[in-house]
C-alpha cells in the first residue's frame, strides 16, 4: 500500500535508500552491502529525512549490512539515526550485520530503546516485517 505521505526523499540518486513492496506492505530498504564506512553513515545519515516524511510507527525498515564496513563515525550516526527514527518507525530487520560487534548492537537497543534483529537472508527478513 502507497503511502498516504509520499516522500521526495523516498530514494537517494544511488539507490542505497527505497521503498520496496512485500506482501502489499511498504518497506523502507536501506541496502549498504559491501559500501565502505564513510558510505554507511552518509547512507544512515539520510534514513532520519526519509522516515520523517512517514505516518508515526508506520515505517517497516529493512537495513542490509552484507559486506558493509564500519568505523567509529559509521556506529555513532548509526546509533543517532535510530534514536530520531523510533518514533517513525514500526518494525527493524537487519542481515548482513554479523560484523557489527554485539556489544555495539547491544548498546544501540539501550541507547534507543529499539529492538535491531538479525536475519540471515533478505526473504527471513522480508517475512518477520510483514509478519503482524
Amino acid at each position: 500500500m502507497p503511502s498516504p505521505h509520499p516522500a521526495k526523499a523516498s530514494y537517494t540518486p544511488d539507490g542505497h535508500i527505497r521503498f520496496i513492496a512485500d506482501q502489499g506492505k511498504q518497506i523502507l530498504m536501506v541496502d549498504v552491502s559491501r559500501c565502505p564506512a564513510e558510505t554507511v553513515a552518509d547512507v544512515v545519515r539520510k534514513v532520519p529525512d526519509v522516515v520523517a516524511t512517514q505516518p508515526l510507527r508506520s515505517v517497516l525498515l529493512l537495513a542490509d549490512f552484507t559486506g558493509a564496513a564500519f568505523n567509529a563515525d559509521t556506529l555513532r550516526v548509526m546509533k543517532e539515526a535510530a534514536v530520531f527514527d523510533k518514533p517513525y518507525v514500526k518494525k527493524t530487520a537487519w542481515i548482513g550485520a554479523e560484523d557489527i560487534p554485539p556489544e555495539f548492537r547491544q548498546e544501540m537497543s539501550r541507547y534507543s530503546l529499539r529492538e535491531f534483529p538479525l536475519f540471515k537472508t533478505r526473504e527471513e527478513a522480508l517475512e518477520w516485517l510483514v509478519k503482524d
